[in-house]
C-alpha cells in the first residue's frame, strides 16, 4: 500500500470514529454532540490503536472559518459599538482571569512540586500555540506537562461548559435549543446562500491566508470574522449557514481536539493528568463566579457571560453561543479580545516575569 493510500486510510479512520462519537453522543442528547461525540471518540480511539489516526490541519483550518464566518455575522456596526463600550469591563474581567489562573498554577506547583513557570505556562487560557512556543524558548520548562495541560484544561472548558450552559442553572433547556435548532435549519437554506456567498467566501479566504502569512493569531479564524464583518459594515448581507455546515465544523474540530491529547508520552501520568483535571475544574468554578459577577454588573445573560469568560476554545465557544442563541456579538468580542490579550501582552510580560525571578534568584545562589 502506497503512503498516500496510507494517509488517506488514516483520515477515513479518524472521520469514520467522528461520525460515531458524535452519532451516539446526539442519541443520548448531550450538548453539541458534533464536537463533543467526535473529541471523545478519537481521543479514545487514537489511545488504543496508535498510529491509525491523522487530521490534516486544512480540514481544522476550513473549520475554523465557517464558525470565524458564524461570528462575523454578528459584528455588525451596532455589535462593534457595544464592544467599544465594554472595553473597560473586557479588561477587568481579563486580568480577573489571568489573576485567577495564576492562583491556580501556584497551587499546582506547591501540591506538585512542578516548578512554577512550567505551571504558569500550562495554567494560561487560549494561548495554546503561543505558550508551548515561549515554553521552548525559556530554559526549564516541561514542554511536555505544559502542553498536556493546556490540552486537558481546553478539554475541560469543552466539556463542562456545555454541560453548565445547558443545565438548569443557566436555564437553557435542551428542548428550547431543539426549537431553535429546527427554526435555524429552516430559515438558513441551501439556495439563500448564493450569491453573495461567493463574495464571503472569497473575502474570508483571502483574510484567513493574509492574516497566516504575517503571522496573525488563530488566522483561519479571526480573518474570516473580521473580513465578513467588514463586509457587513459596508451593508453587504452575509446569508446564514445551513445546520449541515455548522455541524460539520463541529464534527472536524472536535477531531483536531481530540486528537492533541497524546497521554502516552506523559511522566507520572497519574498525578500530571489529575492536577490538570482538577486544576480545570477549579478554574470552570472560577469563570462560573466571574460570569455571575460579570451578569450583575452588565444587561446580559449569565450564559452569554460564561461564554465570553470561559478560559479557552473561542471557536468552540461561538459554537455553542449560536447553539443557544446567546449575544454572539458580546461573546465574540470578549473572547477576541482575551485572544489578542494573551497572544500579544502575555508573552512579553511573563519573559520579563522570568527574568526578574531569575535576577533575584541569583543573589541567593551566590550568598549561599
Amino acid at each position: 500500500m502506497s503512503p498516500r493510500i496510507q494517509q488517506a486510510v488514516k483520515v477515513l479512520t479518524s472521520l469514520a470514529t467522528a461520525l460515531i462519537g458524535g452519532y451516539v453522543f446526539r442519541l443520548l442528547h448531550i450538548p453539541i454532540p458534533w464536537m463533543l461525540g467526535p473529541m471523545i471518540a478519537v481521543l479514545i480511539g487514537s489511545s488504543i490503536f496508535k498510529d491509525r489516526y491523522r487530521w490534516p490541519g486544512q480540514f481544522r483550518n476550513v473549520a475554523l472559518g465557517i464558525v470565524g464566518y458564524t461570528i462575523g455575522l454578528s459584528l455588525t456596526a451596532a455589535a462593534l459599538h457595544q464592544m467599544a463600550i465594554q472595553l473597560p469591563s473586557m479588561i477587568g474581567m481579563t486580568v480577573l482571569l489571568m489573576l485567577l489562573c495564576g492562583s491556580l498554577a501556584y497551587l499546582v506547583s506547591k501540591v506538585s512540586g512542578v516548578n512554577f513557570k512550567t505551571s504558569l505556562l500550562g495554567s494560561i487560557p487560549g494561548g495554546l500555540t503561543q505558550m508551548v512556543i515561549l515554553a521552548e524558548e525559556t530554559e526549564g520548562i516541561n514542554l511536555t506537562i505544559v502542553t498536556i495541560t493546556q490540552v486537558i484544561r481546553l478539554m475541560m472548558i469543552v466539556v463542562c461548559v456545555p454541560l453548565l450552559v445547558f443545565s438548569p442553572i443557566m436555564g437553557n433547556h435542551r428542548s428550547d435549543v431543539a426549537d431553535a435548532a429546527i427554526s435555524a435549519a429552516s430559515s438558513a437554506s441551501w439556495s439563500g446562500l448564493f450569491p453573495n456567498i461567493l463574495l464571503f467566501a472569497a473575502v474570508s479566504a483571502a483574510c484567513a491566508l493574509l492574516g497566516d502569512r504575517i503571522k496573525f493569531p488563530t488566522a483561519f479564524f479571526l480573518g474570516p470574522a473580521l473580513g465578513t464583518a467588514a463586509l457587513q459594515l459596508l451593508g453587504v448581507h452575509g446569508p446564514p449557514l445551513p445546520s449541515l455546515l455548522i455541524c460539520a465544523a463541529q464534527v472536524m474540530i472536535g477531531v483536531n481536539v481530540g486528537l492533541m491529547l497524546k497521554p502516552g508520552q506523559l511522566d507520572r501520568k497519574l498525578q500530571t493528568i489529575s492536577l490538570a483535571i482538577v486544576s480545570g475544574l477549579l478554574l470552570v468554578i472560577g469563570s462560573f463566579g466571574l460570569s455571575a459577577l460579570f451578569a450583575s454588573l452588565q444587561p446580559v445573560t449569565q450564559s452569554t457571560a460564561l461564554l465570553s469568560l470561559a478560559p479557552g476554545g473561542m471557536d468552540q465557544m461561538g459554537i455553542i453561543a449560536h447553539e443557544i442563541g446567546a449575544d454572539l456579538s458580546i461573546v465574540a468580542g470578549y473572547q477576541v479580545f482575551r485572544t489578542f490579550f494573551i497572544f500579544f501582552a502575555v508573552p512579553p510580560l511573563l519573559r520579563l516575569f522570568f527574568k526578574y525571578s531569575a535576577s533575584q534568584r541569583a543573589p541567593r545562589k551566590k550568598a549561599t
